[in-house]
């Protein structure tokens, strides 16, 4: 018997990042990138995207800063904070702004993306 085939749906997803080479990496996955957090909080207003890859340390404000206000103007787009840190050297309030979840620039890859947001691997 055939696996009845679900209709798949365009993920928007908003790379924000201060380093140019993550960002031209991410770039040819996804669509969106921004490189400081007010121009994340500029480009969530004007796109709209489902999910935003947030990097903590970032010109102007911060990474955690940008998730607080996008939250707080957009509760439905998910934000993942990536950084070099270590979980335990994370800022206090990173735990804090509403973000799916922290995940170490290292780690990151594609099962860690389906691990967190399951309309990833839809």
């Amino acid at each position: 018997m055939d696996a009845i085939q679900q209709p798949t749906r365009a993920v928007t997803v908003l790379i924000v990042d201060d380093q140019l080479p993550f960002r031209a990496v991410a770039r040819t996955v996804v669509g969106g990138e921004a490189e400081s957090g007010e121009d994340a909080v500029a480009q969530v207003n004007a796109i709209r995207p489902d999910l935003v890859l947030m990097d903590i340390n970032l010109p102007g404000i911060n990474g955690i800063e940008a998730t607080r206000q996008i939250r707080a103007a957009h509760p439905d787009v998910q934000i993942i904070l990536l950084s070099t840190y270590s979980e335990a050297d994370l800022p206090a309030d990173a735990r804090e702004v509403g973000a799916l979840a922290y995940v170490h620039k290292e780690d990151f890859g594609p099962a860690v993306m389906r691990d967190l947001w399951p309309e990833a691997g839809a």
